[in-house]
């Protein structure tokens, strides 16, 4: 599986904890809520899908709602599918959701992790928050010294790049400094549960 195979995997368990979902309106909180799978087509979501039926992560349920009802009598088309995951699928998304390895931290791969640090322990949070900031301040490191050796050599417009690109990636880790000082603050950024009615 490739990685972004991987992460388009995750990211569809994840959405699909939250609650049940079709294709469509899985397609469109993937573009909307994760600009990384903007790009992404039906013809790439409906495969992940269906190796996700097959693993025994989701189930496939026919929709029920009136307006999907409504949409398939006016299109003539059958109804559509409802994907919900399994006890077994929220197990292996809780499994991808505690590592923090090196793939957590890579460019993709970390906005689709952040886009579920609601639904992620503390700890790991961290782990992946530092292994990012760590990855960065590398990159950043080599973004000077490359400047440094070819700066004579480059135009003006090119140079211009550079710089760009290196402040845009100053600015995530600043970022990232930021986000690090709140959690070892032991601020959290999950909404709310409802209250516990237990403890009155």
């Amino acid at each position: 599986m490739s990685r972004r195979s991987g992460i388009l995997e995750f990211a569809v368990l994840g959405l699909l904890r939250e609650s049940p979902m079709h294709g469509y309106e899985l397609r469109k909180r993937l573009n909307t809520s994760l600009g990384v799978f903007r790009a992404f087509s039906y013809g790439t979501l409906y495969p992940c899908l269906k190796t996700l039926v097959a693993n025994g992560w989701l189930i496939e349920e026919p929709g029920n709602a009136p307006e999907d009802a409504l949409a398939t009598s006016l299109a003539g088309r059958r109804a559509k599918i409802v994907y919900r995951l399994t006890a077994a699928g929220k197990e292996h998304f809780e499994e991808l959701l505690s590592h923090t390895g090196p793939d957590a931290w890579e460019d993709e791969s970390f906005a689709a992790r952040f886009a579920f640090f609601g639904q992620t322990e503390r700890e790991v949070r961290m782990r992946v928050l530092e292994g990012r900031r760590s990855r960065l301040e590398e990159r950043l490191e080599k973004m000077r010294a490359s400047l440094a050796r070819t700066r004579e050599r480059l135009d003006d417009y090119t140079l211009e790049l550079q710089r760009h690109g290196m402040e845009s990636v100053e600015r995530e880790v600043r970022w990232l400094n930021e986000l690090i000082e709140s959690e070892r603050a032991g601020r959290d950024r999950r909404r709310p549960g409802p209250p516990d009615e237990t403890a009155k």
